[in-house]
């Protein structure tokens, strides 16, 4: 048994002792000493059906611990390793990081350097790991002498570690948020301008002034559509969330006429060599100050209530459950 919230599509979440069985081919067991608050595990809360696909479901899309049992076949890992992972299924189609124990796919863990600690890689988390994945994946094109690069949803999670990375790597980044209030810390994270979301959330012309030569967007929707008809030749553009609308309402003009590139970015089936290397560079590119500064570390019960404010758009930079509490 092990303690951990559970939710179900007919009961409000609880926190409650759930049975945990033992690793099996392929798994490992992991004493959980940090999750995190992400959008998802919002959506999780509320029984969304396209996040919870199991009834009844412990949340939390991220993992951070140690391993403490291994099912058979595992080489991956060693029992004492300190590990994370994100994804890969947790909180959606299996039992997540929300409890005192989780069982995870061995395949997908990351040992931690030990330069991390874990509440800092619980801070990152899966919002700062796809902000990685969005900047290696932006690398391949755009060069910071290229141009501007803008984030979207600048005061979420992906935002506020996408910013930081970016800045990190010479790109003069413009910050794109609904809360101007939030303005000096978005510049503390590295970003060189903020502009109110309000200037590109309603779908414009097909082909708009090209202004950018990259961009990391969480929202989709028409956000994302404007996005695009802004880039320069040449440039490229990770999508990797749905804050505002999963509709795409484009047309073909940005890919033919300015040879732009849309990438997505999948952080939950990321392969593990990709998943490594996205950690080494979190580990040197990341300052821990920067993100101490924009997290917020709570306990299981607050957690549930976040899930709600997160989803609402109401969160700024990010939320640590700690499970020693």
């Amino acid at each position: 048994m092990t303690r951990a919230v559970l939710v179900s599509r007919s009961t409000p979440p609880a926190i409650t002792q759930v049975d945990l069985p033992d690793p099996t081919e392929g798994e490992a067991c992991v004493d959980v000493t940090y999750s995190s608050v992400n959008y998802k595990d919002g959506l999780a809360l509320a029984g969304n059906p396209g996040v919870a696909r199991i009834d009844p479901l412990v949340p939390g899309i991220d993992v951070v611990g140690t391993v403490s049992a291994l099912g058979p076949g595992v080489h991956d890992v060693a029992i004492g390793d300190r590990v994370v992972c994100n994804g890969a299924g947790l909180g959606e189609t299996r039992y997540g990081g929300w409890a005192e124990h989780a069982i995870v796919p061995s395949g997908s863990l990351v040992v931690l350097p030990d330069t991390v600690e874990d509440s800092f890689a619980a801070a990152i988390g899966t919002a700062g790991f796809t902000a990685m994945l969005s900047v290696l994946a932006l690398e391949r094109t755009v060069s910071p002498e290229d141009g501007p690069v803008l984030v979207t949803g600048a005061s979420g999670g992906v935002g506020t570690v996408a910013i930081a990375l970016l800045a990190a790597r010479g790109y003069r980044v413009t910050a794109s948020t609904g809360r101007r209030a939030n303005e000096a810390s978005l510049r503390a994270l590295g970003a060189s301008d903020v502009v109110d979301r309000a200037a590109i959330a309603e779908l414009g012309k097909p082909l708009q002034r090209a202004t950018w030569a990259g961009a990391v967007d969480s929202v989709g929707g028409a956000t994302l559509a404007n996005v695009l008809a802004a880039t320069k030749w040449g440039g490229a553009v990770t999508a990797c969330g749905l804050a505002q609308d999963a509709a795409l309402p484009t047309s073909v003009m940005p890919f033919i006429l300015r040879a732009v590139s849309l990438l997505g970015i999948n952080s939950v089936e990321a392969p593990l060599p990709l998943r490594q290397r996205a950690w080494e560079r979190l580990a040197t590119d990341l300052d821990p100050a920067l993100l101490a500064d924009v997290t917020r570390t709570v306990d299981l019960e607050h957690a549930v209530a976040i899930g709600a404010e997160v989803v609402a758009g109401r969160v700024h930079g990010r939320t640590v459950v700690d499970l020693r509490r």
